[in-house]
């Protein structure tokens, strides 16, 4: 009788490009995006910094809306159909945004794509739990959030040269490049991804040889171990400090550049935004690697310490080495705290149930994203100032690393669990 034998090459790394370029679309593109190309939409759309805010707002409530039932809809339908038809909804939103006329129409249409984001985002990270062992959980969602330091990289780079070359429209041409991308990438997800090495009769990779147990009787998952767990609750309350801290400094990161002090041409704020790009793109792999071995609570307390210092140096020094500093600090950290969080919601929840915690979570991330920029344009537009909005982040980053301490990162309920 013939053994079985590990494949060579695991497939669950295919499924990890492919969702780390999802993310590309559905978080760098899809709402990153938006920061380098601002100052030239609010100039053409006329909006002062409230409405540049509540514009950010209206995107940040389509995620949120779709955080909680998306993760939930990934754990019933699977990953995959899911997260392929978000990326079908961010690229068509992000295209007729480019067409639109007003602030009304592009609001509407900010919505629609912070909806597929939502959906996109929450189904590819919910993944992970399925896909990898405990022990390399961490370092693969590290790597599946560099998509939005690709993004980074990618808008520092072309953005400044289509808005020299085009003039007052190239804020549309960036969104009809940002939603074709997308749309390319919904096809990919859809050809390459995979809910479960079950699916393709693998173990997660890993782990010792092929699985032909059989797929999960999704009809019998345990939704209250997800919605009335007091672990899931608690890092849901401390995800809500990112959510509404880093928004602020990504949002207005490059209108603080180019408007305030610092007296940033729109080339050298790209080049400072391409920097904590590039600064960013291991950051998931070192600190989600790195939690597998120190622990996720440890590992999100220093992460949202580095947050305070990052945000607090951006608002009291326009000076260039303060400045450079607060980007490289945050790209060092940038997406780490999302993929610890994804991390965490596979010790705590298993495999099956993962993609569902990840979007409950994020309805509390998404809240603070939604308040964020609405808050720091009102406070901005009054004093006339964006440093005090820095300040702001600064302290509800503080009290995630108070939140995080006082975290309990348990089992929520026995699970059956691969090493």
């Amino acid at each position: 009788m013939r053994s079985e034998r590990t494949p060579r090459f695991h497939y669950g790394w295919i499924v990890l490009a492919m969702g780390t370029l999802a993310v590309f679309g559905a978080l760098g593109l899809a709402r990153f995006g938006y920061t380098m190309v601002l100052p030239a939409m609010q100039q053409a759309l006329e909006m002062d910094n409230s409405q540049a805010g509540l514009l950010a707002t209206v995107n940040l409530a389509g995620y949120l809306a779709l955080s909680l039932i998306g993760g939930a809809l990934a754990s019933r339908y699977g990953a995959r159909s899911i997260a392929s038809l978000g990326l079908v909804l961010a690229g068509a939103g992000m295209i007729f945004t480019g067409w639109a006329q007003g602030f009304l129409p592009v609001a509407i249409w900010r919505g629609l794509t912070g909806i597929g984001s939502g959906a996109g985002n929450i189904a590819v990270m919910g993944l992970w739990a399925a896909w990898f062992t405990k022990k390399q959980r961490g370092l693969a969602s590290g790597i599946a959030v560099s998509g939005s330091s690709i993004a980074l990289i990618f808008t520092g780079i072309i953005v400044p040269r289509i808005l020299y070359t085009y003039g007052e429209a190239a804020w549309r041409n960036c969104w009809f490049i940002y939603g074709a991308i997308t749309l390319l990438l919904a096809v990919g997800s859809f050809l390459f991804l995979r809910n479960s090495p079950a699916d393709m009769k693998l173990n997660p990779a890993g782990r010792d040889g092929m699985n032909t147990a059989p797929l999960p009787q999704l009809q019998k998952l345990q939704w209250r171990r997800v919605y009335w767990s007091g672990p899931v609750w608690s890092l849901g309350l401390v995800y809500m400090a990112f959510g509404f801290s880093y928004i602020i400094y990504m949002t207005f990161f490059v209108k603080h550049l180019i408007a305030g002090a610092a007296g940033y041409t729109q080339a050298a704020a790209g080049n400072l935004f391409m920097t904590m790009g590039w600064f960013s793109l291991a950051c998931g792999i070192i600190w989600g690697a790195l939690s597998d071995v120190i622990g996720r609570k440890n590992t999100l307390i220093v992460l949202y310490l580095i947050h305070t210092v990052a945000f607090a140096l951006f608002a009291i020094d326009h000076s260039t080495i303060p400045l450079t500093l607060s980007a490289v600090l945050y790209g060092l950290t940038a997406w780490s705290i999302p993929a610890i969080m994804a991390a965490i919601c596979g010790d705590l929840l298993g495999a099956d149930l993962a993609p569902a915690g990840l979007g409950f979570i994020t309805l509390f991330f998404g809240i603070g994203q939604a308040l964020g920029p609405l808050v720091a344009g009102k406070i901005a537009d009054t004093v006339n100032s964006f440093s005090p909005v820095f300040i702001l982040a600064a302290v509800i980053a503080c009290s995630g690393a108070v939140g995080s301490m006082l975290l309990r990162i348990i089992k929520s309920s026995p699970v059956v669990e691969t090493k």
